[in-house]
């Protein structure tokens, strides 16, 4: 127990280091530049302890099971051994097609980490609070999450086939360029923001452990070429996916309009 509060006081006093220049900043403009008093200072401070406390007990938590689990997991899947137990192909050389539970794992855990993401769950609140509802928390959670899980899916195809990745991340955002001449004004600029929130503290551990496990257990590949760059795909299909979302509800609010007008 006593080796537990000393790993928490590390992290503890680790998390106000890295908070502090944060803290500097707001107050140094708050009382240097705007040269006014900090409304509800008492409050404000008990919530900047808040943080620091919450950060450091949810860094500690993932150091001490999202990190390991992830990359057991990653280990697993990837193993030649297990995918040789569960492949439908006699031989010994491994086909693309083998690894379907690489697949399954990566949408499932690139769904379910945006999902329970801190970052975009802040940003989906704010979104919905400055339209006026227009934006949905839920729906834009779930859009998120979906290019997210797909991007991870196709990036873990990606490492197992060995293709460039330059060919992926151009052609996806050609797309993205394309979309942006169609996809509603409203919501631009939120979609790119959305591939930026998407790999934080919770989404990237695990995207990075998948990938270098791929790249550590499948023959041919580099753990330093192949195994990075899943966390662009993550970034990248997300814009892909909420514009496309956006265009969707778009095209259905345009047929019921058009479904409801009298018949001439």
């Amino acid at each position: 127990m006593s080796d537990f509060f000393i790993e928490l006081w590390d992290v503890f006093f680790s998390t106000i280091r890295d908070v502090l220049p944060i803290a500097a900043i707001l107050f140094g403009f708050q009382f240097l530049v705007i040269r006014r008093r900090v409304p509800n200072l008492k409050k404000v401070i008990i919530g900047f302890v808040y943080v620091l406390v919450g950060l450091s007990l949810f860094l500690l938590g993932l150091e001490k099971a999202l990190f390991p689990i992830g990359r057991l997991m990653a280990e697993q899947l990837t193993n030649p051994e297990f995918i040789r137990e569960w492949s439908a192909s006699a031989g010994a050389v491994l086909h693309w097609s083998d690894y379907y539970w690489v697949y399954i794992f990566a949408f499932a855990i690139g769904a379910s980490t945006t999902i329970a993401e801190p970052s975009l769950i802040a940003v989906a609140i704010k979104a919905n609070e400055v339209s006026g509802g227009a934006i949905g928390v839920w729906g834009l959670r779930l859009a998120v999450a979906l290019g997210v899980a797909v991007g991870i899916s196709l990036g873990s195809w990606r490492i197992v086939t060995g293709y460039p990745i330059h060919w992926f991340i151009i052609g996806g955002y050609i797309v993205v360029v394309i979309q942006t001449l169609f996809a509603p004004r409203l919501i631009i600029p939120l979609a790119y923001d959305s591939g930026g929130v998407t790999t934080s503290t919770v989404t990237v551990p695990l995207v990075a452990a998948l990938g270098l496990g791929l790249a550590e257990t499948v023959p041919g590949r580099s753990a330093l070429i192949d195994g990075f760059g899943l966390i662009a795909f993550a970034s990248l299909f997300p814009i892909i996916s909420v514009m496309g979302y956006a265009q969707m509800i778009e095209w259905i609010e345009k047929r019921a309009k058009k479904a409801s007008l009298p018949n001439k």
